[in-house]
């Protein structure tokens, strides 16, 4: 059973929605830590409501156009608290090409790794910066809607790994020119 029906069924938790709200919910909460494409969420939408863990009104909006709001039923919430109780494994390490391609940049010249980390960083500040301006929507630790608080937890997750991520590549952009200075004077 895969990860993305729970996703769902946790927002379809906390309030009804449209296929395409959910679609910007993995676009905007959801981004910091995990994806789905509108081409995914939409099978599994019609998955769960013939297994009867959502069910849905059609309304119209303006004279013709129809649209399906979901919600989350009894089952459904009963399958999405025995999901949210269990302990997780942590994961296989995932798939990560720049460092697949930093592994092997014994290949290149050495400014080039160093520009290859450079661009790295710069993408992970860039990244970093977002989640910071995200942070902003909270002026102190949420003290009262769990779903807040949650948000707040998993997002000061997401500032963490990406400032971890620029201490390191900043580290290794510090080692490769100190190797390279060291070349240079031989």
């Amino acid at each position: 059973m895969g990860v993305l029906r729970y996703a769902i069924l946790g927002l379809l938790n906390r309030q009804d929605m449209t296929g395409y709200d959910l679609t910007k919910e993995f676009q905007t909460s959801l981004s910091e830590f995990w994806s789905a494409k509108h081409s995914q969420i939409y099978p599994e939408l019609k998955t769960l409501a013939e297994n009867h863990l959502v069910e849905f009104k059609t309304e119209i909006t303006g004279n013709v156009l129809e649209k399906k709001l979901y919600s989350i039923t009894e089952f459904g919430k009963k399958e999405l608290l025995e999901w949210a109780e269990n302990y997780t494994k942590i994961p296989p390490l995932p798939k990560d090409e720049f460092k697949l391609q930093l592994f092997f940049s014994d290949c290149i010249p050495a400014q080039q790794r160093i520009q290859l980390l450079k661009n790295q960083l710069e993408q992970h500040q860039k990244w970093l910066e977002h989640l910071n301006h995200n942070l902003t929507k909270f002026d102190t630790v949420p003290p009262t809607k769990e779903s807040e608080f949650s948000d707040y937890l998993v997002l000061l997750g997401a500032i963490n790994r990406e400032e971890s991520s620029c201490n390191w590549l900043n580290t290794c952009i510090n080692l490769c020119k100190k190797r390279a200075a060291k070349k240079s004077d031989t």
